[in-house]
């Protein structure tokens, strides 16, 4: 299958540079799989398409703020760190520019509060380094670190909670899982209110989530592995809910591609690492419905939609969208689709 068979023409004024002051006032454009029909309505009124045959499973990972702007100690240069996944006591990071780091190259975050160490050169631009710091590594994290927005957001984000869910526990992300960033505390406690059941998993975004695709055929494209949890209260829950045959309603496709890698003849607790790559001809075992946002052309998410969906639907709702001045990619509008 064409990587280009998922591209669509996206005028740049439509990319969405900043968060609406109230999370749940996005658009939401609803797709009917049943009967391919599209309707339009605000994010807050995806309670009226909720029942309590309905499990609502959210991602509450928590984005660090893993951006990290420093000096080379020996040049001053100027050197970026996005910090991706830690090892025991390493991190492996992407570095802007790649070519002027290299094992044994010392980068100085905050005039020195923070000294780190290229240990290791890996594949696609991927480094490994070891911090020198004192104190708590995360304290000193979010005093020099900034929140990792995609490139193509240009404005300064001048509150870090919102890139963040309200939900948000654990963590470990590099980039939040965006479907999530509509609901409102409020919203939550009236879904629960509604009597649907709220269900916690966690899977830290890294490459495999954000890295475009760039090959010509999507099977040669290469999922990185990301680290996801589910605990054994959650994998009891969604067993219950598996045997019930209530409706598993995923929140964002970080959510999807933990729900349907972890579902081996049920669903079983503890830590795991996943490289599933979702796309058209996948055979779902998990979901019945998905809250997401509106991806970038020819990624591995738009791509994983049309496999929940079908491509031509999904290019259609996507054109659609266009046409009505949806806000897209991360703090965009949402898509329900079921």
């Amino acid at each position: 299958m064409k990587t280009a068979d998922f591209d669509f023409e996206l005028p740049e004024r439509l990319i969405a540079q900043h968060p609406l002051k109230n999370r749940d006032e996005s658009r939401l454009f609803m797709i009917n799989r049943a009967n391919d029909q599209f309707t339009h309505t605000q994010f807050s009124q995806i309670i009226d398409e909720l029942t309590t045959n309905d499990v609502l499973v959210v991602n509450n990972t928590k984005v660090m703020p893993a951006r990290l702007i420093g000096t080379k100690v020996d040049t001053n240069a100027v050197i970026e760190l996005l910090l991706l996944e830690q090892n025991d006591q390493l991190w492996d990071a992407l570095v802007k520019p790649g070519r002027r780091v290299k094992v044994g190259t010392k980068i100085s975050f905050g005039n020195g509060k923070l000294i780190a160490t290229c240990v290791k050169e890996k594949e696609e631009g991927i480094k490994t380094f070891m911090f020198a710091f004192e104190g708590i590594f995360y304290e000193v994290l979010d005093e020099l670190g900034e929140m990792p927005l995609p490139p193509y957001i240009h404005e300064k984000l001048d509150e870090k909670d919102r890139y963040q869910t309200v939900y948000a526990k654990e963590i470990g992300s590099a980039a939040a899982p965006t479907a999530g960033l509509h609901f409102t505390a409020p919203l939550m406690d009236k879904i629960r209110e509604k009597g649907i059941e709220i269900i916690e998993i966690t899977l830290h975004v890294g490459l495999g989530t954000f890295r475009p695709t760039s090959t010509d055929t999507i099977e040669d494209h290469h999922m990185h592995e990301e680290v996801y949890q589910i605990t054994e209260t959650a994998a009891n829950r969604l067993n219950t809910a598996m045997t019930q045959k209530k409706r598993i309603v995923a929140v964002g496709t970080t959510t999807v591609r933990t729900l349907e890698s972890n579902y081996q003849d049920g669903f079983h607790p503890g830590i795991y690492r996943t490289s599933i790559f979702i796309y058209p001809g996948y055979q779902f075992k998990t979901i019945g419905a998905l809250i997401t946002n509106f991806h970038l052309p020819k990624s591995t998410l738009i791509m994983l939609v049309s496999a929940f969906a079908n491509r031509t639907l999904i290019l259609k709702a996507y054109n659609e969208a266009v046409k009505q001045q949806y806000r897209f990619f991360s703090f965009g509008d949402a898509m329900f689709i079921q």
